[in-house]
């Protein structure tokens, strides 16, 4: 089996390692685009070692942003902007993917960060919108959202295909399309968000159709070389939710589609969902599908420790091992987790002087 500083080769783009930078909300654009402190940001995780970096839930509309400090993918302007980061990293032997995303009902809010704002939802003012969903259903805390017409939903399709392309363009190894969290897609495919009675609710097929026509469209755009991830909660947490086993029949669907691996995650739907929460608390997930479908996944959640995340590799739980905060404790996590492993890999030349003798 495999082990967590093995290559992974998914279609043609070859992983240096399976210690990947899972997306992080920064809040920290303007109008859409990235600035300094996404260099500053992105580019420590570049140097630090991780064979793959996604960038941020980045919005294929402006409404379809999480906050309005969030980066956005509708304009040449904002996908132009990556560019200079994506030559540092392939320039390390790194890949570099993007999280294309829509909000949905839990979108406008201010900037996050204390002492940024005294009030969550953005103002017009501000920058704020009316959000949208499947159905008129508010998250809690958040305001009612409009339900989308169908004819809107279509539109949205072409809105994921049109960021897929400017993404292909800007020179991005790999595309994520986020359908976790409680975020847009999230909200179609749980029946706890979505009680629609047309073609888009209701039945198993139907709550999954615009995450399939989102998934098709966007494939259509990147060459066949080209990975496609697709991020899903694999569960609700909550009775009559979405369930591992609905995640299960999902997988080899999208991985028809044109999908190559899971990014499986849960939660994010409801507020009062019943988590267990604990070191590897989502693993069991990715293994479910990886196990029974074949289907490649990658795992998050509470991953910290170097044994752990290898374990979780060499048992043939997950394909790869998503990490945040930890990355964000030490952006170089990677560097170290090579040493406590006892492995040989190769650091930025800048950074020897640092490494143990």
């Amino acid at each position: 089996m495999p082990h967590l500083f093995d290559p992974l080769t998914i279609r043609e783009t070859t992983f240096l390692n399976r210690a990947w930078v899972s997306p992080m909300c920064m809040y920290s654009a303007e109008d859409g685009v990235i600035q300094e402190f996404h260099h500053a940001h992105l580019g420590a995780f570049i140097t630090g070692g991780a064979g793959l970096v996604i960038v941020e839930a980045t919005g294929v509309v402006p409404e379809g942003r999480i906050s309005i400090g969030c980066p956005g993918l509708y304009t040449n302007e904002q996908a132009e902007a990556f560019t200079p980061i994506i030559k540092l990293a392939h320039s390390y032997g790194v890949k570099m993917g993007i999280q294309l995303a829509h909000a949905g009902r839990k979108g406008g809010t201010t900037r996050i960060g204390i002492g940024l704002s005294d009030h969550m939802i953005a103002t017009p003012e501000e920058g704020g919108w009316e959000t949208v969903a499947p159905s008129a259903l508010a998250f809690e805390g958040y305001p009612v959202p409009r339900e989308l017409t169908t004819g809107e939903i279509k539109q949205l399709v072409k809105d994921w295909a049109d960021a897929a392309s400017r993404a292909v363009k800007a020179g991005f190894d790999v595309l994520e399309i986020h359908a976790a969290h409680g975020y847009l897609l999230h909200e179609f495919y749980s029946p706890l968000s979505n009680h629609r009675t047309d073609e888009y609710g209701g039945s198993f097929e139907n709550r999954t159709r615009f995450l399939r026509e989102v998934t098709s469209a966007v494939r259509h755009e990147m060459p066949d070389s080209m990975p496609l991830f697709v991020r899903i909660s694999a569960s609700d947490w909550t009775e009559g939710g979405w369930t591992i086993e609905e995640s299960v029949e999902l997988a080899p669907i999208l991985k028809e589609l044109g999908a190559d691996l899971i990014d499986t995650s849960s939660g994010g739907n409801v507020h009062n969902a019943k988590i267990t929460v604990g070191p590897g608390y989502q693993v069991h997930f990715a293994h479910a599908i990886k196990g029974i479908t074949g289907v490649s996944a990658s795992t998050v959640g509470m991953i910290t420790d170097p044994q752990q995340a290898d374990e979780i590799i060499s048992s043939g739980k997950a394909d790869a091992v998503m990490m945040a905060r930890e990355f964000l404790r030490n952006p170089r996590w990677p560097l170290m987790a090579a040493e406590v492993l006892g492995v040989k890999i190769e650091w930025p030349r800048q950074l020897t002087r640092g490494k143990k003798a």
